[in-house]
């Protein structure tokens, strides 16, 4: 019993692993290196201009940050949605999972409302 239960839990596991993988083997053709250095002057931006500052430093941080959220809410209601599927009519299950589904969209929410009070007030300033 223990072994079907492993390979029901295996081949969804294994699905998501192979879609979190499919990415990374698209091999896309890269542009050539002159024709890059060529775009740049072209859109009005000088080749010698160096525009890192700390605001570019905390940006690249925010967009990490809530990429890696944005990751997490999605496991949250994979997750969710397999217990939600599976819970057999249980009613305990399928309010855990509720709950869960509901947590993860306020997680969401609170988080973009954040991001968006930090663009509006970087904009400001």
């Amino acid at each position: 019993m223990k072994k079907i239960n492993f390979i029901k839990n295996l081949i969804p596991l294994a699905f998501l692993v192979s879609l979190l993988i499919l990415p990374f083997l698209v091999f896309a053709q890269t542009a050539p290196l002159d024709t890059l250095k060529k775009v740049g002057p072209a859109g009005g931006y000088e080749a010698t201009t160096n525009e890192f500052t700390a605001a570019v430093l905390v940006g690249t941080v925010v967009r990490a940050f809530l990429g890696m959220l944005g990751i997490i809410f999605i496991i949250l209601m994979v997750y969710a949605g397999y217990h939600w599927m599976t819970a057999h009519g249980d009613e305990q299950k399928v309010t855990k999972a509720k709950d869960t589904i509901r947590g993860a969209i306020i997680g969401l929410v609170i988080t973009v409302a954040a991001y968006a009070i930090w663009v509006f007030i970087k904009k400001i300033i």
